[in-house]
């Protein structure tokens, strides 16, 4: 399913070799949290979804679990920014800005843009499949602003 609606977005698309179940339930326990059901569904069929010119619209597991650790316990980004443990990151622009889930309250299906430049956070789909439809059906940032 993902990779079809994918492709519908954009021919370009690249995808990777999907994610096990027993490799899901150990990021989960890293991250301390259950992913979002449509992202465990998208990882299971492909590990991720390159864009247009490399752009990871849907990062790979790895990176998710890595970014996330990182924003949620760098002592650098506690003074610079407000507080990512809200969020859950997934994907990015290519220039910094980068989407997320929101994690309280759980559940929450809707995709938000953390911009970097301003540090703001703002509602920009009202589920994966409406991120991933827009993100690469769009020419840059527009789809979002």
């Amino acid at each position: 399913m993902w990779r079809a609606i994918a492709q519908q977005a954009c021919s370009d698309t690249e995808f990777d070799v999907p994610v096990d179940a027993p490799a899901l339930r150990a990021a989960e326990l890293r991250l301390g949290r259950r992913l979002p059901a449509a992202l465990a569904d998208l990882l299971q069929e492909t590990n991720g979804i390159r864009g247009p010119y490399g752009l990871d619209t849907v990062w790979p597991l790895q990176r998710i679990i890595g970014d996330n650790l990182r924003f949620w316990s760098d002592p650098m980004f506690a003074d610079l920014y407000m507080p990512f443990e809200p969020l859950l990151f997934f994907g990015d622009n290519g220039g910094g800005d980068q989407f997320a889930f929101v994690r309280v309250p759980d559940g929450r299906p809707d995709v938000f843009v953390w911009e970097h430049e301003d540090d703001s956070r703002r509602w920009v789909a009202r589920d994966l499949r409406d991120y991933v439809g827009r993100s690469l059906t769009s020419e840059g940032d527009d789809w979002y602003q």
